[in-house]
Formats: structure tokens, sequence, C-alpha cells
């Protein structure tokens, strides 16, 4: 390595390092201290461990003081707790018990423990032969404690079914276990597995446990197709049967991916709680016909985080239906609302929209719901009232709900280029995250003031903590579509945005080198909060542009719904609409641009470097689509492969082998059509466990550009899948990424 190289690559993860060591803050749980001196939080953070490619976690505690004048102060106890080898943490309603879940390693059982206030009070062992691992991936996963905390249902994967055994003679009968000698399990039947993170994943199921005595049984009557996540309990009436709320995906024909796919048909489902006691046992012998599930939904195609209101009188949950129904993996979301009436389960109970469809808002307007999960605990105590995370254009904002009267609130500051998101309620107040993509994530607490007027009904006062704070510009820049005029629907004509940061080290006079950003999706969002990688490759001297794209999730079912069948020329036309805006802006120079991208952000980067290979100095890609119809037949999600290329129409017609008609204009529509005009070095980075995108598709790409002479440049990350998230790859992913656009750019 040459000697200025090696100093660069020195420096480089020197300040990398410095930014990895930054901790996240996942969650947190307020509970009423001990003779009722005020409150006690507790902060569930996490820290990448290179060394150990691992990220730990720990419990940072405060106690929580009001004063007279309203004011706020968190006292933070001195040191964290690391909370090694635990997959969940679950505080039990009343926040006198907690449960931490450990998930077994290899063929051991899992680990559940009850803690009180001063002790772990016991711990039960369930063994793989009852279930796996406990879901803990926040789509699949649920734990839930029933009210009176006497029993959990939570959701884990379904034992593998026995395998065959053989030996010396051949088949060998009866049940044996794999140490037996002198024989050896066979592989049995495969089965599909619900893609990219989810290998070995096959079955979801529904589980519940008794804490007091520790047995823990599969609940009855689900079908043997549905994947079950997300269960609550129903509220309980005294005299009538305990229920079970979850949500139910089928797969009788196929598992497609799941990761990153929010149009993947679901409903809610209710089924009885089973009993533990002697009698309920009886019953269960006699009465098998009660174990069924009640399909909640059937008028909807989507319904998803089920929450009954505190009060238990009606049943709310978000609804990912226009992603369903038109086949595009995320869309614009729709919330829901089902009366529940003294605890009686209706099939034909009547569903109400409480926040509809947005298909185009007017300027500054509520552009419609992006929600990627609901709080377990979103109520305030009017009984109605929601508070929502959802995505608003570039940004995450905080929204109250009626859900009986339909008003919604934008309560976050609007005036800001942060993002915010709800961490946890405090009565009628909120403590939430503040964050742009080159700030620390700051805690905010909001108190709702009834005297104030409608649009200044909440105050923000800053929580200082434990994590240190780095502040850049940051600005959100609208801009214009060519030839709106001839957009097929008026949301597909409005401005889309990108997000401007400008560098750390910028001088007067002198422009910085611009990298270009692209998220994948296509149909997700980049939002204005923190990412240590960007902070990071800002720091060390460049600009970032950070392109939400049409197509975009925040700014309307039109203009999402806008680009599946135009990828390749759409987006990649606002992409360098953007470019010109900022150079236009006087914030970039022509002649130091550089693009990078992940997933359909990298099937974007390597469309630019090869639609205008003059206008990139150099590009680096993560996991990259580059020929559609090489992906088609390969990754667990070919549907995304037609819908994007042929538009929403062809939504069902990854079922059939791709005709030659398809495969030609699959290629039409990928990069690899282009590679030939590509001059741009390239860096590649990929996953080898990649089922999303296998690395078959990124290779290939980077093979065609080495033989036209292409500078090119290839890192495999061998234990990694999509996203490359493990703390290991993603920092050699980004300084590598500095090295390559260093040398080009300086």
């Amino acid at each position: 390595m040459p000697i200025h190289k090696e100093m660069d690559y020195t420096y480089l993860t020197n300040l990398l390092q410095e930014f990895t060591s930054i901790s996240n803050i996942d969650n947190a749980w307020l509970f009423k201290s001990q003779g009722n001196l005020g409150l006690q939080g507790m902060f569930s953070i996490t820290q990448p461990d290179l060394l150990a490619n691992m990220r730990r976690r720990f419990i940072l505690s405060c106690n929580i003081l009001k004063e007279s004048d309203n004011s706020v102060k968190f006292l933070w106890a001195p040191f964290p707790i690391e909370m090694s080898g635990v997959s969940m943490i679950v505080p039990s309603p009343s926040g006198s018990k907690l449960l931490v879940i450990r998930n077994p390693e290899n063929e051991a059982p899992s680990r559940f423990e009850i803690w009180s206030s001063s002790q772990m009070e016991k711990e039960f062992h369930i063994p793989q032969s009852l279930h796996g691992s406990v879901y803990n991936d926040g789509w699949f996963e649920a734990v839930s404690w029933n009210m009176d905390e006497t029993f959990i249902a939570y959701v884990a994967e379904e034992p593998y079914p026995a395998k065959p055994t053989f030996n010396d003679v051949g088949y060998k009968k009866g049940d044996s276990t794999d140490k037996d000698f002198g024989s050896w399990k066979g592989q049995g039947d495969w089965e599909e597995d619900w893609g990219e993170t989810y290998a070995g994943k096959r079955r979801p199921a529904l589980f519940v446990i008794n804490i007091n005595s520790g047995e823990a049984k599969a609940v009855k009557g689900i079908d043997k197709s549905l994947s079950v996540g997300q269960v609550v309990w129903a509220p309980f009436t005294e005299g009538s049967e305990q229920y079970l709320v979850f949500v139910g995906w089928s797969s009788e024909t196929r598992k497609l991916g799941m990761k990153y796919c929010s149009n993947r048909p679901c409903a809610l489902y209710a089924v009885r709680a089973p009993h533990h006691d002697s009698k309920s046992k009886e019953q269960e012998l006699h009465s098998t016909e009660e174990f069924h599930t009640l399909n909640l939904t059937q008028t909807i195609s989507s319904a998803l985080f089920p929450r009954f209101s505190p009060d238990g009188k009606f049943l709310v949950f978000l609804s990912a239906r226009s992603a369903v129904d038109s086949g595009v993996h995320n869309a614009t979301n729709s919330l829901h609302r089902i009366d529940w009436t003294d605890g009686k389960l209706y099939q034909s109970a009547k569903i109400y929209d409480i926040i509809p469809v947005v298909l185009c808002a007017e300027d500054g307007c509520f552009p419609g719901l992006y929600c990627m999960t609901v709080h377990n605990n979103p109520w305030l105590s009017d009984n109605c009232t929601m508070i929502i995370s959802s995505v608003w254009h570039s940004s995450e904002v905080l929204l109250s709900v009626n859900v009986l009267s339909g008003e919604l609130l934008h309560i976050s500051p609007a005036d800001s280029n942060f993002s915010w998101n709800l961490l946890m309620l405090d009565g009628n107040n909120i403590v939430a995250i503040s964050r742009s993509p080159v700030d620390v994530p700051q805690i905010k607490y909001g108190m709702f003031n009834e005297k104030a007027k409608r649009n200044a009904t909440w105050g923000w006062s800053n929580i200082p903590s434990p994590i240190f704070r780095c502040s850049d510009k940051c600005s959100i820049l609208k801009i214009s579509v060519k030839d709106a005029c001839d957009g097929p629907t008026k949301g597909a004509t409005k401005p889309f945005e990108a997000i401007f940061v400008s560098s750390k080290t910028k001088k007067k006079d002198v422009f910085d080198p611009l990298i270009v950003i692209l998220h994948g999706g296509p149909q997700d969002v980049s939002l204005s909060c923190f990412s240590k990688s960007l902070a990071f490759l800002s720091s060390v001297g460049y600009s970032l542009l950070i392109v939400n794209y049409r197509g975009s999730l925040g700014f309307g079912e039109e203009a999402l719904q806008s680009l599946p069948g135009k990828v390749g020329s759409q987006d990649v036309n606002d992409v360098l609409s953007a470019i010109d805006h900022v150079i236009n802006l006087g914030l970039a120079s022509p002649s130091k641009i550089t693009v990078m991208g992940i997933s359909h952000g990298g099937f974007l980067t390597t469309h630019l470097i090869g639609q205008a290979p003059e206008k990139f100095v150099a590009a680096a890609a993560i996991n990259p689509v580059c020929n559609f119809a090489l992906m088609v037949g390969t990754t667990d999600i070919p549907d995304w492969c037609y819908v994007e290329t042929f538009g929403t129409i062809a939504r069902n017609c990854f079922t059939k082998a791709p005709s030659a008609e398809d495969l030609t204009l699959f290629y039409s529509k990928s990069p690899i059509s282009h590679a030939s005009k590509v001059k741009a070095p390239t860096l590649f980075l990929l996953g080898s466990q990649d089922l999303r995108v296998p690395i078959f598709d990124g290779l290939q790409y980077a093979r065609a550009l080495k033989e036209k002479g292409v500078e090119v440049k290839i890192i495999m990350f061998q234990n990694d899948v999509h996203a490359l998230k493990r703390p290991q790859s993603e920092f050699e992913c980004f300084v590598n990424i500095g090295v390559w656009f260093n040398k080009y750019c300086k």
C-alpha cells in the first residue's frame, strides 16, 4: 500500500472509530419510584463492539424530577449496566416485574427470567422440543404480559420436524439423538423460510407461559399455514373467555421475503388463550372444538400492530393495504378501529377508518401516514388519543390522533429540520428523541398545555443526556420536477426533496467534494435523522446530498405510485435534477461529484454512472441491483422485480417463469445495459449471505466494468447479509468508501 494511502487509511479508521463508539438509545420505560418519590426512567442503549463484532446492550437509569415551575430534570446514574447475553427485556404493565429472555445457542433451551426490584425471582428453561428462539426482530416480534401479570404470550420458532436417522444398515426406526454413535441424521424435507435476515426462520408460532409454574404451551387452534406475530392480550371481562389477538401471514404456497416488505397480505386474528389449571385441562379434552381462530379483519387486505385502548373499548390497528393491493413493497398506511364490546368477538365487526390513505396533499398539509411501527403504549389519559411517529416528507414527526373523531395534530416543532421519534409517554407528557443527519440524538420532553392555543399545545424542553453532541449545517431542499405538466397524476408533479449537509471543513470560496447518497426500496425514505456513517463522511470534508426521489415514502400515494414501471428513468432523472439544483445554488462543484447507494440506491448508483458517465468521478455501490434478469430467479422477492420493471399491473406475474420478452425488458431497465459507457472508478461492497440481492448481481456488473478497463474494487463480507449492519462490516464498508472517494477527489 503506498505511504500516502496508508496514512489516509490510518487517519480515517481512527476517526471512524470515534463515530462508531457513539451509543444509540433504542427503548425506554418509566416506573414509579418506591414511596411515590417521583419517577424513574430506564433506557436501553446499544453500542457497537468492533472486536467482538456485536452490539453491546446497556441499561442506564435516571430519576426524573418535576420542578414547581414545570421544568423537568433527569438525574442520570453514574454508569450504565451491561445486559450480557440478553435477547429481550420487557417490563410488566405495573412495572413491578421485568422479563428477561435469553435465546439459546445451538441446542440449548431458551431462558426466561423474572426479576423484581431487588433480585431474580424465577428462571425457566424452555427446551427446543417445545420451541426454538423467541423472535426479537421487530416485525414478528411479540412479547405481551396479561393484565394480572401471571401469563406472558410470545412468538417463537416452531420446532423442526423430526429428521430421518440412518446407520450402516440403512434407515433406523424410532427416535434417536444426533449424538448416537454409529448413525447420522438425514437432511429431511427442505422448507422455505421468510427470506432476507430470516434464514432458517420458517414458522413463527404463538406460545404462552405461566410465570408461577413455568409451564409453557403452544396456543392451539391456529392453522398451520399461518405465521404469527405482534400478539397482544385482549381486554378481559370476568366470566368471559380470555383471548389473544395477533397478526397472521398466510404461507400456503410460497414464502416471499418479509424484511422491509409491508406488502404481504395479513389479518388480525383472535384465539382463545390456553388455561393452565387442572379444570381447564379437562375442559380441553372435551371441548377441542372451542379452539379456533377468528379472522377479525376479513374485509381489508392488511392489518398490523394491534393496540387496545386502555379502557378496552376498541382495538386500533395499522394497515398497509395500499402496498398489498398495488404490489409495491411499502406505501401509504391507513389507521383503523374496531369497537370491542364486552369482550365478545364478532367476525363481521365494522372496521372504521380513522386516517385514510392520502393520495395527494395540498402544500404544507398532512401527506399521509407512514409508520414504521406503533409504540406498545401510545395512549394519552383520555383513552382515545394516540401518539404516533410518522414520516412527513424528509423528516419523521410526532402526531396525535384522536381515534374516535379522527382529529390529527402535528405536535413536534413544525419548523424543525430534525426528525422526531416517540420514546415513551409520561402520562400526558412525551419523552422523544430529536436528531438530524449529523446531530447525535437528543432527548426532548414535551409537556401538554391545555391553556395554550391549538397550534401551540406542546412545549418542548431539552434533556441533557450522557451521549455527546456534534452539529453541522443541514437543510432540506425542495426540487421541482422537470416536465411536471406531463405527470399522470397531480401528486407525481409536486416537488420532491433532498437533504443537503455542508461539510465540517467548509472553507470560503472553496467547494468541498459532494457525495450523492441514495436510499434503497425504492419505496423507502432517507430521513433527517442521525447516521454515524454520514456524520463521518461529512467530518472528513464532504458535503452530502441525500435525495428522496419521487417514489419515496412520505410524499403522498400518487407520488409514490408514479415510480413503478419507470425505474431507471424517472428516479435517475430526479437525482440528476437534484445535483443540478445544488450546483445552481452554488453549493457544489460539477467537477467533484461522487455517488453511493445500497440496494435500489445501488441500482441508481450504477445507472447514473452509465447514463451520465461524465458527471461522476467515483462511485460506491452496496449490494446493488444491477440486472433484473439475473436477480428475478435468485432473490427472495421476485415480485419486486416485476412491479418495479413493469408496474403494479404485473404484481402477480412472479408465479410463472419469465418469458423471453420479460427478460428482454428486465435487461433494458437494468444498469448493466449501460455498462459499456461507464468511466467512474467503482467500489463494490457485497454481503455474501445476501438473499435479497444475491452477490452474483453485483459481481456480474463489476466483471463487465473490469473487462472494459474501468477501475473496480470488490470487498466481500463473507458473513453478512443485505444491509451490512454487523459492526465490523459497517466499519470496513465506510472506511473503504472514505479512502476510495479521497483517492479521486482530494
